[in-house]
């Protein structure tokens, strides 16, 4: 008798489900989307002060996470990416910031690991209805990398790193309806 039990339990989870589904934002059949070019609005004339002691910029930026978002998209598959003027959706960002902070030390108080966060605004606008979709502030990317030890990595490497997590993040914010 359990074990008739249990069947017929497994048998109606299986068919059940458990109820967890991922849908769209975008309303089906209106899957263009333009991706507008990403502009930094890093004040790098901003000085290095207490609370800002690990402030990092890198030149160009806003152009890699402008590349690696529609790379993404390509990816992910979902939408078709058009021109301003036959997608239904634009999404338009900012880069804000680039932080750099620490995260271990090592005995003589050296900085052994750090964290980069890349921060930007993000809109998605409804191109056709004039409105916008979801807007996002403080959106961030993040990697860590260690300066020693056979883990070390450039700092380069995990601004990539960094990029690639912000543009995934990106993508399933736009392609996900949670």
């Amino acid at each position: 008798m359990k074990r008739n039990l249990f069947f017929i339990v497994l048998i109606f989870i299986i068919l059940c489900g458990c109820g967890y589904t991922a849908g769209s934002l975008l309303p089906s059949g209106e899957s263009s989307l333009h991706v507008d070019n990403f502009v930094n609005k890093i004040d790098i004339t901003t000085e290095v002060s207490e609370k800002k002691v690990y402030y990092a910029y890198g030149p160009g930026m806003e152009t890699d996470i402008t590349r690696e978002v529609i790379d993404k998209f390509i990816v992910d598959g979902n939408y078709e990416l058009k021109g301003i003027k036959a997608a239904n959706f634009l999404l338009k960002g900012q880069l804000i910031d680039f932080r750099r902070e620490p995260l271990r030390y090592d005995a003589n108080d050296n900085v052994v690991e750090y964290r980069l966060s890349v921060v930007v605004d993000i809109e998605l606008h409804d191109l056709k209805e004039g409105k916008i979709v979801w807007r996002e502030k403080n959106f961030a990317g993040e990697s860590t990398y260690r300066t020693t030890g056979q883990f070390a990595k450039s700092e380069s490497v995990a601004m990539t790193a960094a990029i690639s997590d912000l543009a995934r993040r990106i993508v399933e914010r736009t392609v996900e309806n949670w």
